[in-house]
């Protein structure tokens, strides 16, 4: 088994999910840890972008500066000093 770039977690598992975790792992040959890795990229990779909270809050704010991408720390730094 290569732990290469693995992180060791622990998780709690419902008995009825570890139950599954079993039954997969006995069916496939594979180990416990390779089908919870499996579920997991399996759910991560059918995420939808769009179900992302985090890009609801592009286009929330208007200041009228058309250059924020390329000033922000200046932006930052001017309205900590002016205390915004």
């Amino acid at each position: 088994m290569k732990n290469i770039n693995k992180i060791p977690v622990q998780v709690y598992l419902e008995p009825e999910q570890m139950k599954a975790v079993n039954r997969v792992s006995k069916t496939t040959g594979k180990s416990k840890a390779a089908v919870i890795r499996f579920c997991i990229s399996k759910y991560i990779s059918e995420l939808s972008v769009e179900d992302d909270p985090a890009l609801h809050i592009i286009g929330l704010g208007a200041s009228g500066k058309g250059d924020i991408a390329q000033k922000h720390d200046d932006y930052l730094i001017s309205c900590t000093k002016e205390h915004c």
